[in-house]
């Protein structure tokens, strides 16, 4: 069914960057894993609403419980009650890889030629899934049919697959080392057997990884502010290249690769909560600062600064500061709409934003407004934004962006629209064109119905992240890809599936080798 252009579903609001994944693990003997795991991933919920999953093990067995659906929907206190153990592993996923299938939620479990278990939760994306998949099929770790045991058809599942095929005759601690290296794209996995937890960062850094302490055992975590769920102390990050073992011994750190950080910045932007602290930068503080940023590059005279909540609070916040403008709430969100597997009616799919957003009507009747949003994507969200604040009242509207442009798609585990959907682009739903910048912030502006537009600057965001522009990936603002990529047709979501419908492995992977690293795609 197709949706109107201001349509927006409570499961499915394509017209925003989609999160990528979290992932969560302990080692804390005495400790109930399970529920610490449980509230780990709780706390990660922002970045993946797909499926969740907890694997734990005793000592002699590893048990994993995964389905579709919240980290609430899919665990209950009698599930967790029946997963005893001393070390686990959780994920909440959004798929950047693969479809949203029970098979390809995580953790993805294998077992060893040795007869041991072997789970692992991945957060990002790789880019070099066609050639570790030829591997894998050429090793017989993956049928021809379907790409892993279970019909899984995600890059974590062939690296799951060769995994513990190397562990065959090394321990999974060796087996790592070899493949680590291997692997090309954004990668922060926590992984395990019977005894050990395991965490690896990509050499880039590309995603968040930390690692922190409780007092009977440890914890990895996506984000800081799952570690504060659970009461564990924040240590420190997992560096780029690392891959830490942690097991009765202590915590092991070993170097598969030179770190060379490249950071994403979108983590600051959107992605990361705003209680996290990433590279030593408080995520809330640096998006109240690209708000004060932003209201020196786009002043204008207004009556109110209201936030497109909850993303565009921190920004909104800094805007009023850094303008003088008053702060206020026009907008009322429904904290209880997330992600459902009630479809809505087409009646209900009309109404949008209305499901989530309602404004105050006495708070914007007759003002000019400065509306602050964390990005625009499609641009279908800020136009129904927009008509409805007019609706209610508004007098102006200013939309302010607490991001530059997003001109280029991630491929390192955020899903965003692919380039020809990108309003930034040229291509928006109206065709947006331009010469110069200036060219295609008007045609954006047209294009929402704003009175003014303004875009923060990649610079001063940058700046306000505290953070040395050389470690940061901006791919999606500058489309200066830090890791090559292979040529479209051995990259993208759906890319084992295409191969399932007959693509030929041969093709993508000649294509794969003939293709020079891009910076531009």
């Amino acid at each position: 069914m197709t949706l109107p252009p201001d349509a927006t579903t409570p499961d499915q609001d394509e017209n925003e960057p989609r999160e990528e994944c979290g992932v969560f693990g302990v080692w804390a003997p005495g400790e109930d894993v399970a529920k610490l795991t449980y509230y780990g991933l709780y706390a990660l919920q922002h970045r993946g609403q797909e499926a969740a999953g907890i694997a734990v093990a005793d000592g002699s067995q590893v048990l994993v419980f995964k389905d579709l659906g919240l980290v609430s929907q899919v665990f209950d206190e009698q599930t967790l009650a029946a997963m005893p153990g001393h070390v686990a592993v959780g994920h909440c996923r959004y798929s950047t890889t693969g479809s949203t299938t029970w098979e390809n939620a995580q953790p993805i479990f294998r077992t060893t030629a040795v007869g041991t278990g072997l789970a692992l939760g991945h957060n990002g994306n790789l880019v070099n899934t066609a050639e570790l998949s030829a591997r894998a099929r050429e090793l017989g770790l993956i049928s021809g049919r379907l790409a892993g045991n279970l019909g899984a058809t995600s890059d974590s599942d062939v690296m799951t697959a060769l995994l513990a095929h190397a562990a065959a005759d090394k321990s999974i601690e060796q087996a790592a080392m070899e493949l680590l290296p291997t692997l090309r794209g954004a990668f922060c996995l926590t992984f395990m057997d019977e005894q050990t937890l395991y965490a690896a960062r990509d050499p880039w850094g590309i995603r968040p990884l930390c690692l922190g302490r409780l007092d009977r055992g440890w914890v990895v975590a996506s984000e800081t502010a799952a570690l504060d769920i659970v009461g564990a102390s924040f240590v420190r990050e997992i560096e780029p290249g690392e891959l830490l073992a942690i097991d009765a011994d202590g915590v092991r750190s070993m170097r598969f690769a030179n770190p060379e950080p490249k950071g994403c910045v979108f983590e600051f932007v959107y992605l990361a909560r705003p209680d996290s602290t990433i590279s030593g930068r408080s995520v809330h503080a640096t998006r109240v600062d690209i708000g004060r940023r932003l209201a020196k590059e786009h002043p204008v005279e207004a009556d109110l600064v209201i936030p497109v909540p909850e993303s565009g609070t921190p920004a909104a916040v800094g805007y009023a500061q850094g303008s003088g403008v008053p702060y206020g709430q026009g907008l009322m969100k429904n904290a209880y709409v997330g992600r459902t597997f009630i479809q809505p009616s087409q009646t209900i799919r009309q109404l949008g934003i209305r499901l989530k957003l309602n404004p105050l009507r006495e708070v914007i009747r007759g003002k000019r407004l400065i509306v602050v949003d964390d990005s625009i994507v499609r641009g279908n969200t800020q136009r129904a934004l927009i008509r409805m604040l007019r609706e209610a009242g508004a007098l102006e509207i200013h939309v302010r962006i607490a991001s530059p442009p997003v001109k280029w798609p991630c491929f390192y585990g955020i899903d965003f629209a692919s380039r020809a959907e990108l309003i930034a682009n040229g291509a928006g739903p109206d065709g947006i064109e331009g010469d110069s910048l200036d060219e295609m912030v008007e045609g954006v502006r047209r294009s929402i119905g704003a009175d003014s537009l303004g875009y923060i600057s990649i610079d001063s965001m940058i700046a306000a992240t505290e953070q040395p522009r050389t470690r940061l990936c901006a791919a999606c603002f500058d489309g200066e890809y830090p890791i090559g990529l292979p040529t479209e047709a051995a990259i993208g979501k759906n890319l084992l599936e295409g191969m399932l419908n007959g693509a030929s492995q041969t093709e993508l992977l000649a294509d794969n080798a003939n293709a020079s690293a891009l910076s531009r795609p």
